[in-house]
């Protein structure tokens, strides 16, 4: 799953968040897109899972806050 979460203040570094997220899932992955102003989380985690990993970072985030996407999956690993 792919989601996306509009950057504030107060907002932790997206190494923080992937390190974090490494203890559940070992494949996330973590980035701002192009502007900064959106941190992207691909990840196999629940959007609760993803919410509680962020506050325990220090960032209290809302689901209303989250934008789940599909997968963009090319298919060449077969998974």
């Amino acid at each position: 799953m792919e989601f996306h979460i509009a950057v504030k203040d107060g907002s932790p570094e997206p190494n923080v968040i992937e390190n974090a997220l490494f203890d559940i899932d070992p494949t996330a992955v973590v980035d701002l897109d192009m502007s900064g102003q959106v941190l992207r989380i691909s990840s196999y985690v629940t959007m609760a899972d993803l919410i509680e990993v962020l506050r325990q970072t220090g960032w209290v985030v809302t689901p209303e806050q989250v934008v789940a996407l599909p997968t963009i999956c090319c298919g060449g690993c077969g998974g």
